[in-house]
Parts: C-alpha cells; sequence; structure tokens
C-alpha cells in the first residue's frame, strides 16, 4: 500500500463510515492518537506526516471491535487490497479465510 494522502483519505472515510469523528490536534499523545471514552473520535496528532497518520488509522482499526458489514463494499475492497499487499499490517475484521 502506498502511504499517499490519498490512502490516508480512504482511511479516514473508513472511520467515519464505522461512526468514528476522526480530528487532528496537537498534544503528547503516547502513541500517536487516542481515543475519547464513550465517544466515537480519533484524535490524531497534527504534526504527524502522512506516513505516521496512516499507521495511526491502522492501529486504531486494529484495536477497535467493529462490524464489518457496516463498511461499503468500496471500503471492505479498498482494506482487503490494502492488507493484502502489506501482509504485515494488522489485519482485524477479516475472518480467517479472507486473510491473504
Amino acid at each position: 500500500m502506498k502511504l499517499t494522502r490519498y490512502t490516508l483519505k480512504k482511511l479516514e472515510a473508513v472511520l467515519e463510515e464505522l461512526g468514528y469523528e476522526v480530528i487532528y490536534e496537537k498534544g503528547n499523545f503516547k502513541s500517536g492518537y487516542c481515543l475519547v471514552e464513550n465517544k466515537t473520535v480519533a484524535v490524531i496528532n497534527k504534526f504527524f506526516d502522512v506516513e505516521a497518520r496512516i499507521h495511526c488509522i491502522i492501529d486504531i482499526l486494529d484495536n477497535i471491535d467493529y462490524e464489518r458489514d457496516i463498511l461499503t463494499p468500496e471500503s471492505k475492497v479498498f482494506l482487503k487490497k490494502a492488507f493484502y499487499k502489506e501482509p504485515n499490517l494488522p489485519i482485524s475484521g477479516f475472518t480467517e479465510n479472507e486473510k491473504p
């Protein structure tokens, strides 16, 4: 997966489909982002470059529980292709049969 602004926008769209609001703020986040308790807000350090932001969103997707059925077919295909091309990326949300 190429780490471009396009990829970042697609990943942000996936989080939004899952009901998360993605905001960029400055701060000292231990791992680059924070999830606000009892709210569906993902706060990502605004000083991170595109690559770090992408890795933060991937980390968030790997650490939250979500139903893949909520995602649009386009998002499902995007995630599957992204994780297929980068086998070291987390692949939660996919069943054993769908994992690359």
